[in-house]
This record gives structure tokens, sequence and C-alpha cells, in this order.
């Protein structure tokens, strides 16, 4: 059985079939453009697609949701949580303006509403507010707590106070006692979601805005 349907039994068939353009569309981006790792494109689904949804499992975003990727690099976390929650709305920035020309084709084609893409760093959206600030092997847990908590907007309508999520590996430990005094931590073994052993040691980081 396909993983996403065993983990997550609710995907519709529009749900389904948009992840199953991802493989495609990657294969041919990466023939121009280094957007993920080239031995990583063979295993696309589940050191990518299924990686990113591991923050569903965590949360499931309410309609009308904010939500910020940020340095989401070829589109990751944000495109498959964009899929997974068609109500809420995302956007996806990073700085390498070749990037995200291929992150807008790729959301272009998949016709993903709910979903844009932005060269544009942290520090230059202003105004902008979002319930949960996203990431993956961007930066340390203190940088991005940084740069998020002044975009992280006050009003709160999820079961988590809104923050970050942020999927790291390996010994976190040193980056979260690197945080400053108080703050707020839990951290979400995914490997308590998803049976494969390439998710030993990963984890989903929630801190607290």
């Amino acid at each position: 059985m396909n993983p996403l349907q065993r983990y997550f039994p609710e995907f519709t068939q529009r749900q389904l079939a948009l992840f199953a353009q991802l493989e495609p569309l990657y294969r041919s981006w990466n023939e121009r453009l280094n957007l993920i790792s080239r031995k990583d494109i063979e295993h696309l689904m589940l050191h990518h697609v299924l990686h990113s949804l591991a923050v569903a499992k965590v949360l499931r975003f309410q309609p009308e949701a904010e939500i910020l990727d940020l340095g989401t690099g070829g589109g990751f976390p944000g495109i498959p949580l964009a899929i997974a929650f068609p109500q809420a709305r995302f956007l996806l920035i990073d700085g390498t303006q070749k990037k995200i020309r291929a992150v807008q084709a790729i959301l272009q084609e998949l016709q993903l509403p709910n979903a844009t893409a932005q060269a544009i760093r942290a520090e230059e959206l202003k105004g902008r507010r979002f319930d949960f600030v996203l990431a993956r092997a961007v930066a340390p847990l203190e940088r991005l707590l940084h740069w998020s908590r002044p975009l992280l907007r006050k009003q709160l309508r999820h079961a988590l106070p809104n923050g970050l999520l942020v999927l790291k590996g390996g010994n976190i430990q040193s980056e979260i006692e690197a945080l400053p005094p108080g703050e707020f931590v839990e951290l979400f073994p995914i490997s308590d979601f998803f049976q494969e052993e390439r998710f030993q040691d990963k984890y989903v980081v929630y801190v607290q805005g």
C-alpha cells in the first residue's frame, strides 16, 4: 500500500493524485536545477514528502490558518502540507531566487491555489502575520525563533499556541539548551507516527511563540 494511504487514510483521491504528480515534476526540475539531492530523488516520497507530512500528525491546520514555510528550498515542507490542508494558506519563502522560480512553477503545475512562493527573507515580511512558522534543515532553533517571533499573530485558533514547527534530526538537545531561558519546547518523535527506519531520531520540534 502507498504509505500516504496507510498513514493518511483520510486523503481524497484528488489529494493522492496531487501527491502522485510530485515525483515526475521534481525529476524534471532536478535535471535543470539541484532542487533536492540527486541521490534523494529516488526516495522523494519517503525522504521529503512523508517527512514533511509528519507536521500533519502533530497538528491539523484550521481553515483560513496562515502558515509560513521559512527557507523552503525545493518546497518542503510547504508543498506537501498545502496539499494536505487545502483550506489553510501557505507562503513559501527562500532567499534563492532560482529555487523559488522552480517552486512557483511546481505550484502552478499542481494548481494549488492555497500556496504561493516568494524570494524574500523573513526580515522583509513587513506587516504579515502567521499562525505557525515551519522550517526544515534551515538554521538552529535559536535563530529560527529570532526570525519567526515577530511574524506570529497573537490570536489563537489551534490546539497548540502559535509558534514554530521545525523538522529536525539527530541530537538536538544542544539547540534546545541554546534557547533563551523559559522557552516552551516539545519534541514529537516522528517514529511515533511512521514505522520506516528512516525516521528514527527525527523529530517535529514545537517552540511556543
